[in-house]
């Protein structure tokens, strides 16, 4: 604004100076006409308004009139005087505009230099941190300013061009990117600010903040990566801290003792559980707000007034006083400690001590009673060597005098004093074995030695000095001890003697897996030297050269570990075989602490025997296999021709090649009843072959109970009227059925009522039963016939165990144990019970729900 009025002010003096001058200029030249005109005699030309200017117009008459020379003279001067005084005033205004124009310039150069001071400060400022302001002037391109290497790698040394940083999606995450721009959209339309974090694709975090500023759209963004990781690492540390104060404040909860913190005017500030049981104040708060104390004002000035109180060691006394806890008077050691938001405080209840100090001392007199019911004599001496205790055994042992030893004498007093008794062991220089002996207060460890009275009594002397000085002598009279050893070795020796007397070898391992004696027999066994022997060897050197005898390397382990082994402790026996033939028995027998006691015992001569009975058992079942084989393999060679002869027997007997005579069809039949027998009894040794060989499998179905049974009777209904023999079928009405295989029941049934029928007398009974519970059947076959003794009926289900026992009836032995076969392959069992004279009975189990057939075979 100043600057156009002064261009204004400077303008209308210029038009002014030159309207003057053009005026001036005009009226000299008039005059100067006027001049030749007059001197020519011709009038003088009147100047027109529009000649003189505007500034003349008022003086047209003057020259209208045709003034005098003179006065056109004092006008020119009077216009020359007034453009000297014009200029003048021009000259002054020039200057006093130059002056402040120059003043003007020196405070413009002075805000100049301002600005750039404070753009350098800005530039500083922008440079300080990596950043980036972006500015808009309406709809302008962007102005971009600061470290373009914040959309970039920080190692790139050329970011690219400055726009680059606008295109957020090439440096920025995805979304981060769109919310920036619909942020920046916002911003530039709106005038809405914004801030928000954002992250770079390479991880790094960028804090973006918009707004707007004088009519401008302003972004910065500055990449607070650090800070964040500085405030997560703040936070972490916060964080620990507080479960640091958490768990001591847990730690405090738990605690017996109460603690307490006080503020600096002294008032609660925090209590732990233990403070709000003390005060039974209910809970925390309640005896914080309440100001409930444990101890009296007396107590805690008398704490204040401590604080400077220091112990020995430099740590803070504890005030032992007198204060009520949970509605008991009780003594505390109470410590406080100034800290800088207060004080804080514990109190540990220390009422027991005088009572555990009166059990320490009860303690100790009956320590004092027990030494002095000890048979070991004891005598405590303090660091000056002086008698501080003693028991009774010490004041027996050598007979001193009680007022003696009450006086508390020195040891070496005690010495001369038994010596002048003669009661030590004599000694050539008693003052050098007197030295020896009080050297023991010095000493670190305890040491042991052996008096020899001249009473004949031997003593183990133990000097054990005290941690606090002084020493403590045990003295234990073993002359009984001795005499006892004495007798051990005596006796040891002849127990050695007997040993090594005996024919067996004998040898005693000790603890330490050496070898602590053998017998004579035991050491020419294996071949031992003397010397070896003497050098008591260990376990594994005397294994090796036993093995060179008995090179088996089983044995041996099982007779190291016997020895050797330390967690259990059990007997052995194993054999061991010589390279000579010799079969030897070892026993191994765990002795006391630790020994074990090694016997072997000759068996060669009953090895023999035994090898002897077991080859002709081995060659007996190969001859029974081989019997087997062979009937099996009759068994189906006879049944061919066996079912022709019976295939033309019954021909003949239907007669229908021809008519046969009654001897004819007496033989007939005949032929028919021998060839079923023989046909029974192959088809049993094939059951039982197929038994053995284990392809023998049920064909279980439901069958009933009664109609088996039926079946089975109805087979031999023919030899019960030949044999007037009766049959009695005792079965309930409800019997129902169960899962079998129908034809060998059939079967069982047929073989237990042919052998009851076979061993039964005229006008006797057979009597079938049948029982059944919830899991099982019973069928019962009993006879009224002679019966049989126990060894008979031991071996009657062998196979081809077969006994007449004075009846008609034969059998080559194989269905009773075809019985047992069928009846076990259904998963039951047979029991037979007999006696002479009181028939028999046989007895079979059926399970009654079975899922799926046995398969094995039964033996």
């Amino acid at each position: 604004m100043r600057v156009d009025e002064t261009a204004r002010l400077y303008g209308r003096v210029a038009a002014a100076v030159v309207s003057v001058a053009v005026g001036f200029a005009t009226g000299i030249a008039m005059m100067r006409q006027a001049a030749a005109a007059s001197a020519d005699g011709a009038p003088a030309p009147v100047p027109s308004a529009s000649t003189l200017g505007s500034g003349y117009a008022g003086e047209q008459s003057s020259w209208g009139f045709g003034l005098p020379l003179h006065m056109h003279n004092a006008t020119g001067l009077a216009i020359l005087i007034g453009l000297t005084v014009f200029a003048t005033i021009l000259s002054l205004l020039h200057l006093r505009e130059r002056g402040r124009w120059t003043r003007r310039e020196r405070a413009l150069i002075a805000d100049l230099d301002t600005l750039r001071g404070s753009e350098d400060r800005a530039e500083m400022l922008l440079s300080s941190e990596r950043q980036v302001i972006v500015t808009w002037s309406g709809r302008g391109e962007a102005i971009i300013e600061g470290d373009l290497t914040l959309a970039f790698d920080g190692n790139r040394v050329k970011p690219g061009p400055a726009g680059l940083i606008l295109a957020f999606g090439t440096w920025l995450v995805p979304a981060d990117a769109g919310a920036i721009e619909a942020s920046l959209d916002a911003l530039r339309e709106r005038g809405a600010g914004f801030r928000m974090t954002v992250r770079a694709q390479s991880g790094r975090i960028i804090d973006a903040h918009g707004q707007p500023l004088a009519g401008r759209a302003l972004l910065r963004l500055r990449e607070t990566t650090e800070e964040h990781r500085e405030l997560a690492e703040l936070r972490e540390t916060l964080d620990e801290t507080k479960r640091g104060l958490s768990a001591l404040a847990s730690l405090l909860d738990a605690i017996p003792q109460p603690v307490w913190r006080r503020n600096r005017d002294g008032s609660l500030a925090w209590v732990n559980t233990a403070y709000v049981a003390a005060v039974e104040a209910g809970s925390r708060e309640t005896a914080i707000a309440g100001g409930i104390e444990l101890l009296d004002r007396q107590a805690r000035d008398l704490i204040a007034r401590s604080d400077g109180d220091r112990t020995a060691s430099g740590g803070r006394a504890a005030k032992r006083l007198s204060a009520v806890v949970a509605g008991g008077r009780r003594i505390l050691d109470v410590t406080e400690a100034v800290i800088d938001s207060g004080r804080v405080g514990i109190a540990v209840d220390v009422s027991e001590l005088e009572s555990v100090r009166a059990d320490l001392q009860r303690q100790m007199d009956a320590n004092v009673r027990t030494l002095d019911q000890l048979p070991t004599a004891v005598a405590m001496f303090d660091a000056r060597q002086r008698l501080i205790f003693h028991n009774a055994a010490y004041r027996q042992l050598w007979s001193l005098d009680q007022a003696f030893l009450d006086s508390g004498p020195l040891d070496g007093e005690i010495l001369d004093h038994l010596r002048a008794a003669r009661k030590l062991p004599e000694q050539a220089d008693f003052k050098a074995w007197k030295s020896d002996v009080l050297a023991a207060y010095r000493a670190v460890e305890a040491s042991e030695t052996w008096w020899h009275p001249p009473d004949g009594r031997s003593l183990r002397v133990v000097a054990d000095p005290n941690p606090q000085g002084g020493l403590t002598y045990l003295f234990d009279d073993v002359s009984e001890n001795v005499k006892l050893e004495s007798r051990y070795n005596a006796l040891m020796r002849v127990q050695a003697e007997t040993l090594d007397t005996l024919k067996e070898p004998v040898a005693v391992f000790g603890a330490d897996g050496r070898l602590t004696f053998a017998n004579r027999a035991f050491s020419t066994l294996w071949r031992l030297e003397q010397e070896t022997l003497g050098e008591r060897p260990r376990v594994d050197a005397v294994i090796d050269v036993c093995r060179k005898l008995s090179p088996d390397e089983e044995p041996w382990l099982d007779i190291r570990g016997a020895i050797t082994g330390l967690e259990s402790r059990a007997g052995l026996t194993c054999r061991l075989e010589i390279v000579d033939g010799t079969v030897l028995d070892c026993a191994a027998q765990p002795l006391p602490e630790g020994a074990t006691l090694l016997t072997l015992i000759d068996v060669t001569a009953s090895v023999n025997v035994e090898r002897a009975l077991t080859d002709k058992n081995d060659a007996l079942e190969r001859a029974s296999q081989l019997r087997d084989t062979f009937v099996h393999h009759v068994s189906y060679e006879l049944r061919s021709p066996l079912t022709n002869i019976i295939g033309f027997t019954q021909l003949l007997g239907d007669e229908t090649v021809g008519a046969l005579n009654e001897r004819q069809r007496e033989y007939s039949d005949h032929i028919m009843r021998s060839s079923g027998a023989l046909l029974v009894m192959i088809n049993d040794i094939l059951d039982l072959a197929s038994i053995d060989a284990g392809s023998l499998e049920l064909a279980r179905e439901v069958i009933d109970v009664r109609a088996t049974v039926e079946a089975a009777a109805r087979g031999l209904e023919d030899r019960l009227a030949e044999s007037a023999i009766g049959l009695d079928l005792d079965m309930p009405a409800d019997i129902g059925s169960f899962v079998a295989d129908g034809k060998r029941v059939r079967q069982i049934l047929f073989n237990l009522l042919s052998n009851a029928v076979g061993f039964s007398s005229p006008g006797q009974v057979v009597r079938v039963t049948a029982h059944r519970t919830e899991t099982e059947l019973t069928l019962t076959v009993r006879d009224e016939g002679r019966g049989m003794p126990e060894d008979v009926a031991a071996r009657v289900f062998d196979r081809f165990e077969s006994r007449t026992l004075g009846t008609r009836h034969r059998g080559v032995g194989l269905g009773l144990s075809i019985v047992r076969s069928f009846v076990e392959l259904h998963g039951g069992r047979v029991e037979l019970t007999s006696k002479p004279g009181g028939g028999t009975r046989v007895t079979c189990t059926f399970p009654v729900n079975v899922a799926e057939p046995k398969r094995a075979a039964a033996e």
